[in-house]
């Protein structure tokens, strides 16, 4: 499925560290419960329910009881949901979900039916039953999202200091650097970044890294090249937090796309 990702797991100690997607998440739970820290707030998602993610929004995910939880997961680009939107709902400008988890069962049983789809490689039956859920989901809980940030000094400072780590990914300054780059103290620059941003730089590195390293891997790129691309040290440092962030290490995820590294020489 063009421009979707699948996931189908159960886990029981996994924790996922505070992360982002660059996609939107729909996260069916059909056993279990998921927990998850999502704007501030500790919440749930049991069976029957839909964890709903906007794209760069962070949040973490762990077991909500203790013999974990079960889900089925679609990972739509905001590109295909823009689309969506635009033929569903008469919202202009940034288009997301207004509510974390949202109890419908219906809808939960619709993105299962998208994943059983895929696996038999009924592509049309795929398709056409994402933009049923995505269009179930856009009416009942879409909205305007992400409202632009005051043009503050500290929201100046934040943004650039962004720029400057997606620029120099590989071998980043340090806090007290990057301030004095920008002509900020590292406190104020740190309170920024995690007001603009909901983590501190570091945090934000370790997640932008394992998001290039991902369009790496998507290129055929061996995961211990993508490793030092990207600025981990190495393959074990990217195995360690790509898991942690995707759910899968490097190698598996490329296995599981039907992808193969590449090999130079």
């Amino acid at each position: 499925m063009p421009g979707v990702d699948l996931l189908h797991a159960h886990y029981v100690r996994k924790s996922f560290s505070r992360h982002t997607h660059e996609s939107f998440v729909f996260a069916a739970i059909t056993e279990g419960v998921e927990a998850f820290h999502y704007g501030g707030d500790l919440v749930r998602a049991g069976p029957g329910q839909i964890a709903l993610v906007n794209p760069d929004t962070p949040h973490t995910g762990q077991a909500g009881v203790p013999e974990g939880w079960t889900y089925r997961t679609i990972y739509p680009d905001a590109g295909l949901i823009r689309d969506i939107a635009d033929d569903t709902i008469a919202l202009r400008g940034d288009i997301g979900f207004t509510q974390p988890v949202v109890d419908d069962p219906y809808a939960a049983r619709l993105v299962v039916e998208v994943h059983r789809a895929a696996e038999e490689g009924n592509a049309l039956a795929a398709d056409s039953l994402l933009r049923l859920v995505t269009a179930r989901m856009l009416r009942s809980h879409g909205g305007r999202v992400r409202p632009l940030p005051p043009l503050t000094a500290g929201a100046r400072s934040a943004a650039r200091a962004r720029a400057v780590l997606e620029e120099r990914m590989a071998d980043p300054p340090t806090l007290e650097r990057l301030a004095a780059e920008l002509g900020t103290s590292p406190f104020a620059l740190l309170r920024a970044f995690r007001a603009a941003y909901g983590m501190p730089p570091h945090t934000w590195l370790t997640d932008a890294r394992v998001r290039r390293a991902r369009r790496l891997l998507d290129a055929g790129t061996p995961p211990a090249e993508a490793a030092v691309t990207v600025g981990f040290t190495d393959q074990p440092h990217l195995n360690r937090h790509f898991t942690r962030s995707v759910g899968v290490p490097p190698g598996a995820y490329q296995r599981a796309r039907g992808l193969r590294a590449r090999e130079d020489g």
